[in-house]
């Protein structure tokens, strides 16, 4: 108990800190004129106030990530809990609040663009194939959990299939009517919905003294699983998560001045964190490892939830726990598919204000995520976590990439990129689903990767730096705005 109520406090002390010192380092400029008032077009950029935003920004990030990663992470027992603090902190906080705020100095340019303006113009193409990827995989991974949710506590006579058709018409809907209309205005109601069903899983596992298990570092897992690589990347969101480099630049276009980003972006993480401690801890204190993973493998992540939330608040308290988590994965499945379609729009250099622009490449979108809608869930999840991981470095090395070519404070976005890209190589180069390789093996190749990759980090900024310092090349890091606007 007494380590799950401290790293709740390390969270909230980690937010007014090295949230600060990060914010410091980015440089704020609170009269420089946002995305939202310089491009608004009534559909995506829409200036919106900072509660609003935030709220969005939390139900956009926190889908079924920061309760189904923590509860399969319960499964090595409280070293889980290192990463979900440390790793929100340090890595997951920073992560979102720099690929929100860089978004806001380019015109709220999404992570493809970013990507290739500051690690060179292959990456653009690259990482915006890789977007897609990752944002219909999020998208239907985040209408199958809902609807098994759901199911779960429906009648009978209701159907899989009927849920995931109703699901899927709320998002051809969110996504295509302006930010504004739908989740500027329902997002608020569902933000409280959520923040109350997590205040009572949290508050029952500390009133009703459950177990919660103390600090230790032993891999608890039942199957003797590996902590490195599995664990960071089975705990995404809620410690560190790509898929938030998707979701902030939908704020950045909202985000009426450079000062509200640390609540909305640093701040929503941290937030994000305590809800995966709270699932983390439940995990761990009402089940053994062995009681858990036997629940895991009978009916996944979302039986785990109905248990908890039956087991800690009551039937009824416990239908409205499971009903505030059901909203999590619908609040960032719609704004998944929102963000598909403007990465795609802005990749083609086609406009948003025309319906049937935005018709268009949305529809063959959710034909492709009704498709894989068909696959194994778990099949699915570990193609996302590995996505994930492999688009949350993508995004610190764009961060670190910004500050190095102002000659700012690039460790703290470099570091944390490292050590996700040692990860995210060794697991695709062990994995049944990548190269299958002996994890000593893989250990040896994703070192050599990492160390690449920061011999080419240094270099490129070693270059871009001389070439500006001589005239050849000077570097624009800020696009500017119409101040007129």
């Amino acid at each position: 108990m007494v380590t799950f109520l401290v790293a709740i406090a390390i969270l909230i002390v980690g937010y007014f800190t090295y949230g600060k010192f990060v914010e410091k380092v980015f440089g704020v400029k609170e009269e420089r004129m946002t995305p939202a008032y310089a491009n608004a077009d009534g559909v995506d950029y829409v200036p919106m106030d900072t509660k609003r935003n935030s709220m969005i920004q939390l139900l956009n990030i926190a889908g079924v990530g920061p309760i189904f990663g923590p509860i399969m992470g319960a499964l090595y027992g409280p070293v889980a809990f290192l990463w979900i603090v440390f790793g929100c902190i340090f890595a997951g906080a920073v992560h979102d609040y720099l690929t929100g705020m860089i978004s806001i100095r380019n015109k709220g340019a999404h992570l493809p663009e970013l990507a290739g303006k500051f690690l060179g113009k292959a990456f653009r193409h690259v990482v915006n194939a890789f977007s897609i990827l990752l944002l219909v995989l999020v998208g239907t991974v985040f209408v199958t959990a809902p609807a098994a949710l759901i199911a779960d506590i429906s009648p009978a006579w209701i159907t899989m299939g009927a849920i995931i058709v109703c699901i899927f018409l709320y998002y051809v809907v969110a996504t295509l009517l302006p930010v504004d209309k739908i989740i500027g205005r329902l997002y608020p109601i569902f933000g409280a919905l959520l923040l109350i069903s997590a205040i009572g899983i949290g508050g029952a596992l500390v009133v009703q003294g459950h177990p919660i298990p103390e600090m230790t570092f032993e891999n608890m897992h039942p199957a003797g699983l590996a902590v490195f690589p599995l664990l960071f990347l089975t705990i995404s969101c809620g410690a560190l998560s790509g898929f938030h480099a998707t979701q902030s630049p939908i704020i950045s276009r909202t985000t009426q001045k450079e000062g509200q980003g640390r609540k909305i972006f640093y701040g929503m993480m941290i937030l994000e964190g305590i809800i995966a401690m709270i699932w983390a801890a439940a995990g761990m204190a009402l089940f053994n490892g062995a009681n858990l993973n036997e629940i895991l493998a009978a009916g996944g992540p979302a039986a785990v939830v109905r248990e908890v939330s039956i087991t800690t608040l009551g039937a009824i308290g416990g239908t409205l726990a499971i009903i505030g988590v059901i909203i999590l994965p619908i609040t960032s499945g719609d704004t998944a598919f929102r963000s598909a379609r403007m990465i795609i729009a802005d990749y083609i250099k086609v406009g948003q204000k025309k319906m049937s622009n935005r018709l268009w490449i949305a529809v063959p979108l959710f034909v492709i995520s009704t498709v894989l809608t068909q696959v194994d869930f778990n099949l699915l999840w570990r193609y996302f976590s590995w996505a994930n991981q492999s688009t949350a470095m993508i995004a610190l090395w764009v961060g670190a990439m910004y500050l190095a070519l102002q000659r700012k404070n690039f460790w703290i976005a470099a570091v944390p990129a490292a050590f996700i890209t040692m990860a995210t190589f060794t697991y695709i180069l062990n994995a049944e689903i990548g190269f299958q390789l002996p994890i000593s093996v893989a250990y040896v190749g994703a070192a050599v990767i990492t160390a690449g990759s920061i011999v080419a980090f240094f270099y490129t900024v070693r270059a871009r730096l001389a070439a500006s310092d001589s005239g050849l090349r000077p570097i624009v890091v800020d696009e500017d705005l119409d101040q007129s606007a």
